[in-house]
Protein backbone atom coordinates (compact mmCIF):
# COMPACT_ATOMS: atom_id res chain seq x y z
CA UNK A 1 0.00 0.00 0.00
CA UNK A 2 1.17 3.36 -0.89
CA UNK A 3 1.77 5.95 1.67
CA UNK A 4 1.12 9.57 1.01
CA UNK A 5 3.20 11.94 2.33
CA UNK A 6 2.31 15.98 2.11
CA UNK A 7 2.51 19.44 3.32
CA UNK A 8 -0.21 21.71 2.12
CA UNK A 9 0.08 25.66 2.06
CA UNK A 10 -1.74 28.84 1.56
CA UNK A 11 -0.41 30.25 -1.78
CA UNK A 12 -0.64 34.45 -2.90
CA UNK A 13 -1.40 35.21 -5.63
CA UNK A 14 1.71 35.79 -7.09
CA UNK A 15 2.47 31.85 -7.86
CA UNK A 16 0.10 32.80 -10.82
CA UNK A 17 2.56 34.26 -12.92
CA UNK A 18 4.44 31.05 -12.86
CA UNK A 19 1.31 28.32 -13.56
CA UNK A 20 1.60 27.83 -17.46
CA UNK A 21 -0.78 25.21 -18.25
CA UNK A 22 -2.89 23.16 -15.92
CA UNK A 23 -5.08 20.00 -15.68
CA UNK A 24 -9.19 20.80 -14.84
CA UNK A 25 -9.88 18.34 -12.20
CA UNK A 26 -13.76 17.66 -10.62
CA UNK A 27 -13.61 15.57 -7.49
CA UNK A 28 -16.22 14.02 -5.85
CA UNK A 29 -16.64 12.71 -2.35
CA UNK A 30 -18.34 9.30 -1.77
CA UNK A 31 -17.29 8.88 1.39
CA UNK A 32 -15.27 11.46 4.02
CA UNK A 33 -16.26 10.46 7.58
CA UNK A 34 -13.25 11.00 9.24
CA UNK A 35 -12.01 7.29 9.21
CA UNK A 36 -11.95 6.87 5.33
CA UNK A 37 -12.18 9.05 2.70
CA UNK A 38 -13.10 7.44 -0.83
CA UNK A 39 -12.44 10.01 -3.61
CA UNK A 40 -13.45 10.40 -7.14
CA UNK A 41 -11.20 12.39 -9.28
CA UNK A 42 -11.82 13.50 -13.33
CA UNK A 43 -8.43 14.86 -14.21
CA UNK A 44 -8.40 16.24 -17.80
CA UNK A 45 -10.01 12.89 -19.68
CA UNK A 46 -8.58 10.34 -16.97
CA UNK A 47 -10.88 9.12 -14.07
CA UNK A 48 -9.74 7.77 -10.76
CA UNK A 49 -10.56 6.42 -7.45
CA UNK A 50 -8.80 6.91 -4.40
CA UNK A 51 -9.36 5.93 -0.60
CA UNK A 52 -7.06 7.80 1.89
CA UNK A 53 -6.81 6.41 5.41
CA UNK A 54 -6.83 9.29 8.05
CA UNK A 55 -3.82 11.76 8.69
CA UNK A 56 -0.99 10.16 10.95
CA UNK A 57 1.07 13.69 10.72
CA UNK A 58 2.00 14.47 7.45
CA UNK A 59 1.22 10.38 6.25
CA UNK A 60 -1.88 8.54 5.46
CA UNK A 61 -2.13 5.40 3.53
CA UNK A 62 -3.54 5.65 -0.09
CA UNK A 63 -4.27 3.61 -2.56
CA UNK A 64 -5.48 4.86 -6.02
CA UNK A 65 -6.79 2.92 -9.19
CA UNK A 66 -8.26 4.58 -12.95
CA UNK A 67 -11.80 3.56 -13.47
CA UNK A 68 -13.87 3.48 -17.08
CA UNK A 69 -14.20 7.18 -17.67
CA UNK A 70 -18.58 6.47 -18.32
CA UNK A 71 -18.44 4.77 -14.40
CA UNK A 72 -16.59 7.78 -13.49
CA UNK A 73 -18.78 10.33 -14.83
CA UNK A 74 -21.60 9.03 -13.81
CA UNK A 75 -20.74 8.83 -9.64
CA UNK A 76 -19.73 12.33 -9.83
CA UNK A 77 -23.30 13.00 -11.65
CA UNK A 78 -24.69 10.77 -8.58
CA UNK A 79 -23.04 13.02 -5.95
CA UNK A 80 -25.24 16.69 -5.10
CA UNK A 81 -22.80 19.66 -5.36
CA UNK A 82 -21.76 19.73 -1.77
CA UNK A 83 -19.71 16.49 -2.15
CA UNK A 84 -17.57 17.88 -5.12
CA UNK A 85 -15.10 20.55 -6.22
CA UNK A 86 -13.57 21.85 -9.48
CA UNK A 87 -10.04 23.19 -9.17
CA UNK A 88 -7.06 23.54 -11.53
CA UNK A 89 -3.99 22.10 -11.22
CA UNK A 90 -0.62 23.34 -11.95
CA UNK A 91 2.52 22.32 -11.24
CA UNK A 92 5.36 25.32 -10.49
CA UNK A 93 9.25 24.01 -9.62
CA UNK A 94 10.93 25.80 -6.93
CA UNK A 95 14.38 24.69 -5.43
CA UNK A 96 14.35 21.55 -7.49
CA UNK A 97 10.98 20.12 -6.25
CA UNK A 98 7.71 20.22 -7.80
CA UNK A 99 4.37 21.97 -6.27
CA UNK A 100 1.37 21.23 -6.95
CA UNK A 101 -0.77 24.22 -6.91
CA UNK A 102 -4.98 24.10 -6.90
CA UNK A 103 -6.57 27.14 -8.58
CA UNK A 104 -10.37 26.55 -7.23
CA UNK A 105 -13.25 27.63 -9.02
CA UNK A 106 -17.19 28.35 -7.58
CA UNK A 107 -17.81 28.95 -4.18
CA UNK A 108 -13.77 29.04 -3.42
CA UNK A 109 -12.90 31.28 -6.26
CA UNK A 110 -9.76 32.66 -4.95
CA UNK A 111 -8.35 30.04 -2.75
CA UNK A 112 -5.10 28.45 -3.94
CA UNK A 113 -3.51 25.33 -2.41
CA UNK A 114 -0.06 24.97 -3.09
CA UNK A 115 0.93 20.69 -2.15
CA UNK A 116 4.61 19.24 -1.73
CA UNK A 117 4.59 15.60 -1.47
CA UNK A 118 7.99 14.17 0.53
CA UNK A 119 9.78 11.22 0.45
CA UNK A 120 10.45 11.23 4.72
CA UNK A 121 8.15 12.64 7.01
CA UNK A 122 11.58 14.69 7.96
CA UNK A 123 12.41 15.57 4.96
CA UNK A 124 13.39 19.44 4.78
CA UNK A 125 11.27 21.97 2.36
CA UNK A 126 12.38 24.97 0.47
CA UNK A 127 9.55 26.97 0.74
CA UNK A 128 8.34 29.68 -2.35
CA UNK A 129 8.19 33.13 -1.53
CA UNK A 130 4.39 32.64 -2.23
CA UNK A 131 3.91 30.68 0.38
CA UNK A 132 1.81 32.19 3.22
CA UNK A 133 0.81 29.98 5.44
CA UNK A 134 1.35 26.40 6.46
CA UNK A 135 -2.65 24.49 6.86
CA UNK A 136 -1.44 20.50 6.63
CA UNK A 137 -3.06 19.93 10.17
CA UNK A 138 -5.81 22.46 9.52
CA UNK A 139 -9.05 19.92 9.09
CA UNK A 140 -10.96 23.22 7.45
CA UNK A 141 -8.62 23.14 4.20
CA UNK A 142 -9.03 19.28 3.65
CA UNK A 143 -10.38 19.03 -0.16
CA UNK A 144 -13.41 16.59 1.38
CA UNK A 145 -14.23 19.61 3.14
CA UNK A 146 -13.88 22.43 0.85
CA UNK A 147 -16.11 20.25 -1.17
CA UNK A 148 -18.78 22.16 0.45
CA UNK A 149 -18.02 25.11 -1.50
CA UNK A 150 -17.42 27.46 1.65
CA UNK A 151 -14.10 28.79 2.09
CA UNK A 152 -12.27 28.12 5.55
CA UNK A 153 -12.87 31.18 6.86
CA UNK A 154 -16.28 30.18 6.68
CA UNK A 155 -16.10 26.58 8.10
CA UNK A 156 -16.30 25.82 11.51
CA UNK A 157 -12.93 24.19 12.57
Amino acid sequence: MAVEIERKFIASPSVLTLCQSGTPFVQGYLVADGTNTIRIRKAGEHMLVTWKSPRRGVSRDEIEFPIAPEDGAELLARLPPGRRLEKTRYWVEHAGAVWDVDVFGGGLAGLILAEIELEREDQPVVLPPWVEREVTADARYRNSRLAAGALPEQLAA
